[in-house]
């Protein structure tokens, strides 16, 4: 979004201040990012896979944490050098001291040089690392988000929003401070008990191996059952909150059912059990690090005290020199903070392999609606539409619609009445291809809808909702949302199309006026208007709509019904009519009653007919 239309959607008073802002900021290039409904990866998402792409970038990161691992850890062997050939003992003949300052000082100076080297190693890697990291999170945001807007609508339907932002957030989240620090310190880590271990049987090959027989089988399975059963405890945590994430989400949305029906308290209560067992599920991590953590604590303080014992023992016999000692006994000190280390990293491992797990799991989601290899794209149509012997259940054995067939000429209005559950809103659905027929085929133009490409299909094709959504955005872009780069003359000129004139007359900011979340701002038929403006700028071919008209009042009735009949000009359209006023001005009306289309034909030949139609006109008359 470009600086000038961020400043025309803010008040006056701020609009200076943004620009003062948007000077300093750097120019982003557009986005190149290609989206295919039928071409993308579908392999599952494993951490060896992900990584994969970037595997010589991780190379040379590997190589310099083979360096900085290597300059940080030459200090034992610099010690024993230091006790054994700076300092020297006394020989006790002579009183003579057997050392050399030359040593000394050599030993200071390559420590100094040793250091310098780590810091410098440690500045590149930390660099390289936090760029790769961040790329390979864009391009897994990019993947799930690319793969929701590939899903089909029965995915939402059983999907609760707070577990998908969820996965988008704290999942993501996990596996970001997995990849800036979490691996990289389980490699060098790992590469410094490999280094120690390696002094530790330069020293002295006897106490390596007694001081391993201590460590290596206790910590084996120490680290075995903390893998068990710490896999399953960060998998319980990322359900829990995702269970908190969707009733906070739900209790925001619903804030004003909320009070209205006076449920704050019970909300309260309910976010309270939430909360409690996603507490319970971090606890449960938390017991568990306990063990793990001083376990391997006290396991690496006993080593210490056996080696100091042994080593000892094998220096008052001639058969170790002091500074041998001393350097073994900084190796093993040493040797356990990388295991600490490596305890703690494990938790952050299992909490990034878990969010993996999730997304994995949202990955493989299969789509429903899919565009099959050889879809060609839609062309011009007139927007003759027909269902040809459709049958449809949105669960299998449970049909909502039975071979039902219907043809609507280009350019003509039908009107879908009947009763809640009929099946009114489903035609529509399959109309749009929100779902795929179960048997029988939808057409449009004698073009089966599943071998046209979806993106095609939806430029000839709009939907209006009984409620519109509207997004956080400017009228402008609200309006076009389908077409983002019309210019703002034709904008303006639609909205004034359908109604929204006296609007943008009395808005401070004309078509640049932000609506807010869900369009907050506007009245409820203000919102019907602009998705009514949405549709009439994307010039579909055929439309369908869900009663506009049901939820307002007779006067905001009638601005809509005057707005519908621009929209409607020269388009094929179907209305799903719960006000019979609004059924009668179609051309034809369907009637739909379990499933089934029993009557068909105009306002005037159902009504002499007598039928179903007649009886719910003469209803309505009487009550209207």
């Amino acid at each position: 979004m470009s600086a000038s239309s961020m400043s025309g959607e803010l008040p006056p008073q701020l609009r200076e201040r943004l620009d003062v802002v948007l000077a300093d900021e750097p120019e982003y290039p557009e986005p190149d990012v290609s989206f295919s409904r039928s071409e993308y990866d579908r392999r599952p998402l494993t951490l060896r896979r992900f990584l994969a792409p970037f595997r010589w970038v991780l190379l040379g990161c590997l190589l310099l944490v083979v360096v900085e691992t290597i300059a940080l850890r030459v200090g034992p062997l610099l010690t024993q050098l230091a006790i054994d050939q700076g300092m020297g003992l006394e020989d006790l003949g002579s009183g003579e001291v057997t050392g050399s300052r030359g040593v000394l000082i050599g030993v200071f100076l390559a420590y100094l040089g040793f250091i310098a080297l780590a810091i410098v190693v440690s500045r590149w890697r930390t660099l390289w690392t936090g760029l790769v990291g961040e790329r390979l999170l864009y391009t897994l945001r990019v993947r799930v988000f690319s793969h929701l807007q590939r899903l089909s609508q029965d995915f939402f339907t059983r999907q609760k929003k707070g577990a998908l932002i969820s996965r988008m957030t704290s999942d993501i989240e996990y596996l970001q401070a997995l990849l800036h620090e979490g691996l990289v310190q389980l490699l060098v880590q790992g590469l410094t008990l490999v280094v120690l271990a390696a002094q530790l049987f330069w020293f002295s090959a006897q106490l390596a191996l007694v001081a391993f027989l201590v460590v290596i089988p206790v910590m084996v399975a120490l680290t075995w059952w903390f893998r068990g059963v710490s896999g399953h405890g960060y998998l319980a945590v990322r359900d829990r909150l995702a269970e908190v994430v969707t009733h906070l989400s739900e209790s925001l949305s619903g804030t004003r059912v909320v009070a209205a029906h006076n449920r704050q308290q019970r909300n309260v209560d309910d976010h309270v059990d939430i909360t409690r067992r996603y507490r319970d599920a971090n606890r449960y991590t938390a017991r568990i690090a306990a063990i793990y953590g001083p376990g391997s604590e006290v396991v690496g303080r006993l080593t210490v005290v056996v080696v100091l014992l042994l080593g000892g023992w094998m220096v008052l016999r001639g058969e170790m020199q002091v500074g041998e000692l001393a350097g073994f006994l900084l190796a093993i000190t040493t040797f356990f903070a990388p295991m600490q280390q490596m305890a703690q990293l494990y938790n952050a491992y299992q909490q990034g392999q878990a969010g993996i797990t999730k997304l994995r799991q949202l990955l493989g989601t299969d789509v429903s609606v899919a565009e099959e290899p050889h879809a060609y794209p839609l062309p011009d149509v007139e927007g003759r539409v027909r269902l040809d012997r459709v049958t449809f259940g949105y669960d299998h054995g449970n049909p909502v619609l039975r071979d039902v067939s219907l043809d609507i000429p280009a350019g003509q209005t039908l009107a879908l009445v009947g009763p809640t559950g009929a099946g009114k809103t489903t035609i529509a659905k399959l109309v749009t291809r929100a779902y795929d027929p179960t048997a029988g085929r939808v057409l449009i133009d004698e073009h089966d809808l599943r071998d046209v490409r979806l993106d095609s299909l939806h430029q000839g094709l709009a939907v209006v909702p009984q409620e519109p959504f509207l997004f956080s955005l400017s009228l402008r872009d609200n309006i076009a949302f389908a077409r983002p780069d019309v210019g703002d003359a034709e904008v303006e000129r639609t909205a004034r199309a359908v109604g929204l004139g006296e609007f943008l007359d009395r808005a401070p900011d004309g078509i640049h006026t932000v609506v807010h979340e869900r369009g907050a701002s506007l009245s409820a038929g203000e919102r019907q208007l602009v998705a009514l403006a949405r549709a009439l700028l994307a010039g579909p071919k055929v439309l369908v709509l869900d009663e506009a008209t049901s939820s307002l009042d007779l006067k905001t009735e009638q601005q809509v019904e005057r707005a519908l009949e621009v929209v409607l000009a020269d388009r094929t359209a179907i209305i799903i009519a719960h006000r019979l006023s609004t059924a009668r001005r179609a051309d034809r009306i369907a009637v739909v009653d379990d499933g089934r289309i029993i009557e068909l034909g105009s306002h005037d030949e159902l009504v002499v007919a007598g039928g179903r139609y007649a009886v719910m006109y003469a209803t309505w008359n009487t009550t209207s």
